[in-house]
């Protein structure tokens, strides 16, 4: 596909970090074959301008930067260069992220003051249950001010030892007023997220890495629940997992659209659902 048949595209799930952070993530993909149980190469391992400069040429109107913590101390640190990466960007999503750790809810409040529209939860990164005491004053805090999580939950590529949809349905049971992005569709489970979405009206999926080559080649989407993605068409948000993909940017956009759902479906994925949920105008970024 040529980038000049792109329809236009906010994508809610695209990694901007600090060099440092990101070159460690990409080394982690260098060297994750054994892991993975294949070679993950990283198609954008370009400097930071270029990469802006790629997703805009594609008609990407908004982003996000979605940073995440690994270990205690880091979030406050990635949540203060999120917030001047977004004030440098008019087109970025004001992203930040969390820990379990003591004073997460107080930085999550700062970072919601200071304007983060969307918070990034890495669980199997992180290494951290959903039910962690550190985070019992964190998720009322994100609950009451109605920001969106991409959570990254799923088994996929890999499982965590707290990843898994149980630990989903168990945090909704406790905060059921969590507006929740379950990142990659939830792979492999997705029938399981799909039902969770279903349940919940807060809850939205991203389809990030869904549906491509490369993942449908370990992880395919069960075509028998197309029609039960189709009835959630509202609440299927795109994201690109840009720039640690393994082909061109191209090629989700078009899994997106190769699913055959209709125009209106893809338009709402593509575009419209994000735009709705941040309040997205025609006349803004």
């Amino acid at each position: 596909m040529d980038a000049r048949d792109l329809p236009e595209i906010i994508d809610i799930h695209t990694h901007f970090m600090p060099q440092r952070v990101l070159d460690k993530v990409w080394a982690y993909f260098d060297s994750a074959g054994p892991l993975l149980g294949r070679a993950w190469p990283i198609t954008y391992r370009e400097d930071e301008g270029s990469r802006l400069a790629t997703l805009r040429a594609l008609g990407v109107r908004a982003f996000t930067s979605l940073n995440y913590a690994h270990r205690p101390g880091m979030a406050q640190w990635l949540n203060d260069w999120s917030s001047e990466f977004a004030a440098q960007h008019d087109d970025v999503l004001h992203s930040a992220t969390f820990y379990p750790e003591p004073g997460a809810a107080d930085y999550t409040a700062a970072a919601i003051e200071a304007g983060a529209r969307i918070f990034k939860a890495h669980v199997q990164v992180g290494d951290y249950s959903l039910a962690d005491p550190l985070l019992d004053d964190v998720w009322p805090v994100l609950e009451r001010s109605r920001t969106p999580i991409v959570m990254h939950a799923g088994n996929g590529p890999a499982p965590g030892r707290f990843t898994g949809p149980e630990s989903v349905r168990d945090l909704l049971q406790r905060h059921p007023g969590l507006v929740l992005v379950i990142a990659h569709m939830g792979m492999p489970d997705y029938g399981d997220f799909l039902d969770i979405c279903a349940e919940h009206p807060d809850v939205r999926l991203d389809t990030t890495m869904a549906f491509t080559d490369f993942t449908e080649e370990t992880s395919p989407f069960p075509r028998e629940r197309l029609d039960d993605l189709a009835a959630l068409g509202d609440r299927v948000l795109f994201g690109s997992d840009f720039p640690n993909i393994p082909y061109p940017y191209e090629h989700a956009v078009d899994a997106v659209r190769g699913l055959g759902l209709g125009g209106e479906w893809e338009r709402k994925v593509l575009h419209d659902n994000a735009a709705r949920l941040f309040e997205i105008s025609a006349a803004q970024v």
